[in-house]
Formats: C-alpha cells, structure tokens, sequence
C-alpha cells in the first residue's frame, strides 16, 4: 500500500493566496498527486470546481474569481463587474464572472464562468492585483463599449463619474486610454462626458441638470462641487453644493434618492440654514424634478438668479418651446 500523501504547508499558503483554490499542476509540483487529490475530493474535504481545479475549503465568490483566472491560464484576468467588484467601481459580487483570455485560447462558458477573448487590435494595460484583472480604465471603457452582465444597465455618466468619485481613475488617464481604443461606441459622447466630469459633474442627476437644465435654456454654468470647511451648525467635516452660482447668491442641491433617512435629513437642513445664514439661497431638486420637468425647474433656477441679480432670460429649448410663457414661470 501506498503512503498517505497530505497537502504540504507550501500547497496550503499558495491555495490561501489563491482563493482557496489550487490546480491539478501546482498540486503535483507539490507532491500532491492524482490519486491524492481524488481522496481529499471522495472525502469531502476539497472540492472539484472544475476539471483540475480544486477548492481546499468552502468556496466563496473570491474563490470563484481565482478559479476562473486559472481556468483561462496564462494571461487570463478579469473583466466585467467582476473586475469592477474588486477594484471598487461597484458594491456586490456579480454572480456571473467575466475572464479575458488570450485570443488564441479557447474556452467553454460553464458555471459561473464566461469567457472572453481579446481581440489583437485592442490594447489593454498590463493586469493588475491578485487575482489578475484588467485596469480601472479598460474596464470604464469595456462597461461603455460592450453588452455587459450589468443587470442594472448604468450607463456611461454612472461609470464614469463613479470610477473618479471614488478616486479609483481621473479624467486625464481615462482620456488616455480612450486615445488607445480607435474603435469604441459614442466616442464623442464619452468625451463630452470626461470634460464634464473634470469640470465637477460627480452624477448621472448631475450630468442631466448640466444638459437639461442649464445648457438647454441657456442659463450661467455654476460651479461644480464646491467644498468648503464646515462649522458647528453643520456638525460635518466639508460641505459639499453641488451647483453654486457665487455671483448671484444661490446654491443648487441636487439629491438622487428616492427618500431622506432622518441622519441625511437633518443634515441638509442644517446645511441649508447655514447657506441661508451666510446671505445665500437654496434651491433643492430631485430626480424627477431634473429629468422629467427639467423646463419648470430651469424657469425657477432662472428666478432665482435673477433675484441675485442676473440680467440674463433664459432660452426655450425644444420641449418648452410650445409651453406659454404665463405658465413656465408659474413655478414661483
């Protein structure tokens, strides 16, 4: 009879960096051979993810991810929300894991596994982290470019403003990797978009009162974001106006929730008593606000720069432009 073979410590410390998974090939570099492994997986103590790949414990989803990236071997990484997960663009796992492989390699979509290809003519940055994945800005530009495993289907302005909200990209370096793609969807709309994020747009609401609210009817760009340090009434560290209008005294909130927990709404009601306190104006929109009755609310953005001394009118654009005059400015 043969001797018992057990995992070595060096096996052990390699599948913990790894997920918890190891391959049919590093186990046999370890002394761990076929026959071996077979008993650890009959005897529940791994388990077969996939031909040659094994899990020394419990599978989670980072165990998952690693054994993709073995899978696909060599030069394999991940894309998709699956690379987003990891660096931080998006908040929850995806069940499904995106792998880019090699052009001349081949592989089968099975389990939670898709697999894709890279095309010759598109280059990628060289990967990043363990496990491999492709760069903040390849992957911004792929999530634009191509259909995705996003069931939310965010689109461009969501991407975009997220991966330099975060701090996890800038709009020079994603410029830059757009240069690197001749090729890729809405190309002038992704520029549009860049300028507009290194202007202080942080948004998709954001992005749609800079369109729909002020450029649309012609009204004075406000300062994006503008930070300033807090005092007591306000109890935070910076305050943040995402429209400001300096010149005139009036400052635009913008608020993508569906609702205020009692924390946050306290806190904009201090926010805005302070504005009120140092000479300034307060005007607070929503979602619906901004996408649906963006001509009403670019009349009454107009009124109150006009209160603060603006002497411009502002323009009908296409969907106000059959709406009586009496009614748009009904609004005050």
């Amino acid at each position: 009879m043969r001797p018992r073979v057990d995992p070595t410590p060096e096996l052990l410390n390699l599948a913990g960096l790894q997920g918890g998974v190891v391959t049919a090939e590093q186990a046999a570099a370890h002394g761990l051979g076929r026959n071996s492994v077979a008993r650890l997986v009959a005897s529940g103590h791994w388990l077969r993810l996939d031909p040659g790949v094994y899990a020394t414990r419990e599978p989670d989803w980072m165990s998952k991810a690693w054994a993709g990236v073995l899978i696909g071997g060599g030069t394999a990484r991940l894309g998709g929300l699956a690379a987003g997960y990891l660096h931080g663009l998006c908040d929850d796992p995806p069940e499904r894991i995106l792998v880019h492989i090699d052009h001349a390699v081949r592989r089968r979509d099975r389990g939670p596994w898709r697999f894709r290809r890279e095309l010759p003519d598109k280059q990628y940055a060289r990967p990043r982290g363990d496990p491999s994945r492709i760069s903040v800005e390849d992957l911004v530009l792929d999530l634009l470019d191509t259909d995705t495993d996003d069931p939310e289907r965010r689109g461009a302005v969501h991407w975009i403003s997220t991966a330099v909200q975060r701090g996890l990209s800038t709009p020079p370096r994603l410029r830059r990797a757009l240069a690197g793609r001749p090729r890729i969807r809405d190309r002038r709309l992704v520029e549009d978009l860049l300028a507009d994020v290194a202007e202080g747009v942080r948004s998709p609401l954001e992005y749609r009162y800079r369109n729909d609210v002020e450029r649309a009817h012609g009204l004075p760009a406000g300062s994006r974001q503008a930070g300033r340090r807090s005092g007591r009434l306000e109890r935070t560290r910076s305050s943040y106006r995402d429209v400001c209008y300096d010149d005139f005294g009036l400052v635009v909130e913008l608020d993508g929730r569906a609702g205020h927990v009692e924390g946050g709404r306290l806190r904009d009601l201090r926010r805005d008593n302070v504005t009120t306190l140092r000479g300034e104006r307060t005007l607070r929109y929503g979602w619906f606000d901004v996408t649906q009755e963006a001509c009403l609310t670019a009349f009454q953005v107009a009124a109150g720069l006009r209160f603060g001394g603006w002497t411009g009118v502002p323009t009908r654009c296409r969907h106000c432009a059959g709406i009586p005059e009496s009614e748009l400015w009904e609004v005050l």
